[in-house]
């Protein structure tokens, strides 16, 4: 089992890994082939194309795997430690700055 520093660390590692696929700039052009855009009225969206682009837009989807695959890590994987608390600690900070930069606007 894991204690409770174990578990925000994953939680907040999960987070970020799904922060990092579903909508990072970084990951864009790997998500660029399950997506087209559409133009309706000036505006564009991206239209998810078949499973994979619905899976991969999906916050609740991507965040269950980020969820396994941070567990993995934890359970199965030597010396993942310093991955895990990077990605924890660069999920709270995205959570930081989202929170300041709505109180700003």
């Amino acid at each position: 089992m894991v204690n409770l520093m174990e578990l925000i660390l994953i939680v907040f590692a999960s987070f970020r890994m799904t922060r990092l696929v579903v909508y990072d700039v970084i990951f864009e052009p790997l998500r660029r082939p399950f997506f087209t855009i559409e133009t309706k009225d000036g505006e564009q969206w991206l239209e998810p194309k078949g499973i994979i682009g619905e899976l991969i837009s999906c916050q609740w989807c991507v965040g269950v795997w980020s969820s396994l695959f941070v567990v993995y890590l934890h359970f199965f994987v030597p010396y993942s430690e310093l991955f895990i608390l990077v990605m924890a600690v660069a999920g709270l900070q995205s959570i930081f700055f989202e929170w300041s930069r709505q109180r700003g606007e």
